[in-house]
């Protein structure tokens, strides 16, 4: 499963990263605006404080340097005496010291955590001075850190100036930081966590009803028409479950109505059926015996015999057929299976229709690819479909070929009834099998068809767990195919032969 599948497979899923990846954002921005507000807050307050305490020792430096126990030492010594007293502070400051004749750095430091720009400043210019700086320590295991440099100059009693550099590190700050930068990504990490449970419980209450909608939606669909949602409250949710019910409720009564209504419409044509079939018969014996004698009557009223005697035919026909689909509705039609060769059931069908075809000039042919067709059949529903299918072909092949071709593989076998007529267009290739349906409304029934023939032989097909798909093209004709499993309890997936002819000049994919 990919991340986008996974991604978009799962709401609660997407609610919670959504609401982590946020959180996460914004507690970093946060920590990082409040860790930088404290370090200022701590630098600048280390800073007053740098030099409010090098003003002091300036103060008492400069004292002890001027003091008249100090005239007659030499500067090197006084320096070295102030010096000495730094180093006693040492947990607060260093001192570096620029004397006559050497450099006096207190001891742990080295001369090099005084920034050059300050020594310039100094050297160049009176007064007090500050600027970051890094402090480096003599022992190199010490990692050097941030810290605060103020230079300014002693001046001696005879007016020389010393220059002397205080250096205050900003240890107890850096640790102080540290641990804040550690509570605030603690902090950071328990609410995202606690968002995060927050959200999964908060996603979980919004989507728990969805799921069941869409449970109860399912099963609706799959025809569960009773089933319904619990309503709890008034909220949104409530009105949803409100919403499906009222769905459910009305669609339960809309499919009731229509089965009943379908039901009645079943059985009418059922009924109608039957009641017509013994005033028809009657009927057609009344004709029957009026066409034999058609000989003895004057021209006019031995035409009028001839369609007469046709169209009770072609009644009889279409009556046959509205039983046949009355009973295809009620689920009443059942197959007597046999062990049968389909071949010679197509090679049969062909040789009855071959005069039809004659005497419309249509040539009919057969092409038979395997010797053993032979499946587990009904022979009279699989020779009604062979009829239909051939008499339609002939019926549209405008005195062009008609093929009709059987082909077998290890679990079906197929039938092809190919025409090169007038054809249909490719969005009509499933209403084809519609009952009543024609390509051309305004082109009249030469075989005196009942309507019936496709949407039958669909149903004879489904019985036999088989297809029956068609092709066509406007000038090009069509092709019906009819395939049939060799026994209906094995499923099969493909068919022998294709759907779309393969000798269609036309056709650009061929399957």
């Amino acid at each position: 499963m990919g991340l986008r599948q996974l991604w978009w497979g799962s709401l609660p899923l997407r609610v919670l990263i959504s609401t982590l990846g946020l959180s996460i954002v914004l507690m970093v921005l946060a920590g990082v605006v409040l860790l930088q507000q404290a370090t200022a807050g701590v630098v600048a307050a280390k800073k007053d404080a740098s030099l409010n305490e090098a003003a002091g020792v300036y103060a008492f430096m400069q004292e002890q340097l001027r003091s008249p126990d100090n005239r007659g030492v030499a500067v090197h010594e006084a320096l070295n005496r102030l010096a000495d007293l730094a180093d006693a502070q040492a947990a607060q400051y260093r001192v570096v010291i620029e004397g006559p004749t050497s450099r006096l750095v207190s001891t742990g430091i080295r001369a090099e955590s005084v920034p050059d720009n300050l020594v310039q400043r100094v050297e160049s210019e009176e007064g007090m001075f500050i600027t970051p700086t890094e402090v480096v320590f003599t022992d190199p295991e010490t990692t050097p850190e941030p810290g605060w440099a103020i230079g300014t100059s002693l001046v001696g009693a005879t007016g020389e100036r010393y220059p002397v550099y205080y250096i205050f590190p900003m240890t107890t700050e850096t640790e102080t930081l540290r641990v804040l930068t550690g509570a605030v990504a603690g902090t950071g990490i328990a609410l995202v966590a606690a968002l995060a449970l927050v959200a999964y419980l908060v996603t979980n209450q919004v989507v728990r009803p969805v799921r069941r909608a869409s449970q109860t939606a399912l099963r609706l669909a799959s025809g569960g028409l009773g089933e319904r949602m619990a309503v709890r409250g008034t909220d949104d949710l409530a009105s949803l479950a409100k919403s499906m019910n009222r769905m459910a409720a009305q669609l339960q009564q809309r499919i009731r109505e229509l089965e009943t209504l379908s039901t009645l419409q079943q059985r009418f044509v059922s009924d109608v059926s039957h009641e017509l079939r013994t005033p028809l018969t009657t009927i057609k014996m009344a004709s029957d015996v009026i066409h034999e004698s058609r000989d003895a009557l004057d021209p006019l009223t031995a035409r009028s015999v001839e369609i007469l005697h046709t169209e009770v035919d072609r009644f009889d026909t279409m009556l046959a057929d509205l039983l046949e689909i009355s009973r295809f509705d009620a689920g009443a039609a059942v197959l007597t299976l046999e062990d049968t060769d389909v071949g010679m059931l197509v090679q049969a069908e062909v040789e009855s229709s071959r005069p039809m075809a004659e005497s419309l000039g249509v040539e009919l042919t057969m092409d038979r690819r395997n010797r053993d067709t032979t499946a587990l059949v009904d022979p009279r529903r699989i020779r009604r479909i062979l009829r239909n299918l051939i008499t339609n072909a002939i019926e549209h092949a405008e005195a062009r070929p008609v093929k009709v071709t059987v082909a077998a593989d290890r679990h079906a076998v197929a039938v092809t009834v190919r025409d090169r007529g007038v054809g249909f267009a490719a969005e009509d290739a499933a209403r084809v099998f519609d009952r009543f349906w024609r390509a051309d409304p305004s082109r009249t029934r030469i075989v005196g068809g009942s309507g019936l023939g496709l949407a039958i032989s669909r149903e004879d097909a489904r019985l036999h767990q088989g297809w029956l798909t068609a092709w066509g093209r406007p000038g090009r004709g069509a092709q019906f195919r009819l395939t049939l499993p060799r026994d209906p309890d094995h499923e099969f997936t493909g068919s022998p032969l294709p759907v779309i002819p393969v000798d269609d000049d036309a056709l650009e994919v061929r399957t």
